[in-house]
């Protein structure tokens, strides 16, 4: 779905949430396959065993992954992604956990290109248990009603 949404039009604190996407031990094979990162974290369930948790993890990459392409629901042709910052993953993603993406607008300000602004958004991801997973702030440049 396109929406189109000016700078001006955004408002702070302004909350959206998304729909879950369970993580697979597929998505994880995949990733891997993707990336090279066969670490015994993610691919080595008898070793997992051995370790403090017990059972394969998602990568982190992974959840960032599926995390941005939740919160995807729409298409602004008026703002781009500018950059990810303070990337942080707080609890592991096993098989079989579900995530969801709240998404906050935090910050509002003027970018040194002329006709555009700075758009900052936390993104807290969750899993079934709403327990945070991961977190980080989502850089938006979006273009001005008036330059």
């Amino acid at each position: 779905m396109i929406l189109n949404k000016y700078f001006e039009e955004f408002e702070l604190h302004e909350v959206r949430e998304t729909g879950g996407r369970t993580i697979t031990e597929t998505d994880i094979v995949i990733h891997a396959g993707q990336t090279g990162d066969f670490f015994p974290h993610h691919m080595d369930a008898e070793w997992c065993k051995t370790q403090p948790f017990k059972q394969r993890m998602a990568h982190g990459t992974l959840i960032f992954s599926v995390a941005v392409g939740l919160t995807a629901g729409h298409i602004n042709e008026l703002a781009m992604t500018y950059g990810y910052e303070r990337l942080r993953f707080t609890k592991p993603v096993f098989i079989g956990d579900t995530i969801k993406v709240k998404i906050t607008i935090t910050a509002l300000k003027e970018h040194k290109k002329p006709g555009y602004g700075l758009v900052t958004e936390l993104v807290e991801t969750f899993n079934q248990n709403q327990e945070l997973v991961m977190v980080c702030e989502h850089i938006l440049l979006a273009k001005k009603k008036s330059a």
